[in-house]
């Protein structure tokens, strides 16, 4: 089990070779081409099989029912568009058996991801000594982040049952901050907005001659909502959070990946103000899955919240005459692959320029579907996209009308596209990140909202 096998070895690599070489990346079919959930019944035996069986069984049977994220024709959701290099190492990162939970083991690895960590932070402007680490994905960040603020809320408010304190959020809060309030014992303090847009004078409002006000020990700001990419004032929140003693965090798990953009970054300049920040390289970064970077404005309170203690443990914490950074203090993690390596690797190869064009290309791209939907006489353009979501209704569609609609453009190859839901109403969404999104790809799906059968 543990003696490489040469030939099968040439063989993946030759797979990953011709994967990789892929122009266009091809989109594949993910459930709407039938898959038994009991296909593979009886495939793992006592004696084994094969490698070269199985991984035929993975390219001839398999992969067609995943859906790839780097297909240019990936529509939905927020889209995963990592770049060839960081696929690459990606690979050399699972190939070397890097553990990154700690200084200890991977000192290395750890320094290349604090250094992606500070220019991000710097990038940000963060202040000088913010860090953090790379986790699984945004819901862990918020998680994490959330936990620090629900432990420093409560120290700096014994007064204060700990089932009765309070986190101002927005509607439009990803669903993740939900379910960290629910996991957490804090109950969500949901504060109105006239347009979808969490601001200061909608905070201060909310809280004025609210009895629930004086148990809100955080502010929750979203970089870039999650269905329509809306940015909120977070110049306003960060600076009244600040004034009041509340914990500040932003979701930018999405947009935050504006800082890299002129057109985008004055627009996220409260991010400094941030006592926690989420962003996810994943998404806008280009980076492979699952990469969320955490930021603190001062990790020594994640420190103190996430270190894990144990015998076995003490050892992570007594290196002497080390810089020493766990990564595993500063979130709800201890094992963890030293994920945010491809990111740096990607970011070092192609310049911080590189990712700045791609990221308005995203833009660009977002604004040209949206010009094209406005001109439909079929479809009514819900609003002009901030980033690089395009909210559309088609006249008359329902709920399955849109699900119906998507299902025919995956099963034609057009694009994968996941219809969503704008206030209250069905509507269709798409979501660019990849910059090389070819134009013809925006025309034809806009040109089957106009076909006879939909």
């Amino acid at each position: 089990m543990f003696t490489l096998d040469e030939g099968f070895a040439d063989r993946v690599f030759a797979y990953c070779r011709e994967r990789l070489a892929l122009d266009p990346v091809p989109l594949d079919f993910g459930s709407v081409r039938g898959l038994s959930p009991r296909h593979l019944d009886g495939f793992i035996t006592t004696d084994g099989r094969s490698p070269d069986d199985v991984l035929e069984m993975f390219i001839r049977e398999l992969a067609e029912h995943v859906i790839s994220t780097d297909s240019s024709k990936f529509l939905a959701f927020i889209p995963n568009a990592p770049t060839k290099a960081s696929l690459l190492f990606d690979m050399v990162v699972a190939c070397s058996g890097l553990n990154g939970t700690s200084w200890l083991e991977s000192a290395g690895a750890v320094v290349a991801e604090n250094h992606t960590l500070e220019f991000l932070a710097r990038t940000a402007g963060m202040p000088a000594g913010s860090g953090g680490a790379f986790v699984s994905g945004g819901t862990i960040a918020n998680l994490s982040a959330l936990t620090v603020a629900r432990d420093i809320g409560a120290a700096r408010h014994p007064e204060i049952d700990r089932h009765r304190l309070c986190v101002a959020v927005s509607e439009e809060s990803h669903s993740s901050v939900g379910a960290a309030l629910h996991i957490l014992g804090l109950e969500a303090f949901v504060v109105p907005t006239s347009d979808h847009r969490l601001t200061r004078a909608d905070l201060v409002a909310a809280m004025s001659g609210n009895p629930q006000a004086a148990n809100i020990i955080a502010v929750v700001a979203t970089a870039g909502t999650t269905n329509a990419g809306i940015i909120d004032d977070l110049e306003g929140l960060g600076e009244f959070a600040r004034s009041q003693g509340l914990w500040f965090h932003i979701d930018g798990a999405y947009g935050g990946a504006g800082i890299l953009s002129d057109r985008l970054a004055p627009r996220l300049t409260g991010i400094r103000h941030a006592d926690s920040f989420v962003i996810d390289p994943h998404k806008w970064l280009f980076a492979p899955l699952d990469c969320a970077g955490l930021l603190y404005r001062e990790p020594h309170l994640a420190r103190a919240v996430h270190t894990q203690h144990a015998g076995y443990l003490d050892v992570l914490h007594a290196a002497p005459d080390t810089p020493e950074w766990n990564p595993s203090d500063y979130a709800i993690h201890l094992s963890r692959r030293p994920r945010g390596l491809a990111l740096w690797f990607s970011l070092a190869t192609h310049g911080t320029t590189a990712y700045a064009r791609a990221i308005d290309a995203g833009l660009d791209l977002a604004q040209y579907a949206a010009d094209a939907i406005h001109r439909c006489s079929a479809t009514k353009l819900l609003r002009v996209p901030e980033l690089t979501n395009v909210l559309f209704t088609r006249h008359g569609w329902t709920t399955e009308d849109y699900q119906r609609w998507s299902t025919s453009l995956l099963e034609r190859q057009i694009a994968f596209v996941a219809p969503s839901v704008w206030e209250g109403e069905p509507c269709g969404r798409l979501s660019f990140l990849h910059p090389d999104v070819p134009l013809s790809v925006i025309d034809n799906i806009v040109a089957t909202l106009t076909e006879p059968e939909f």
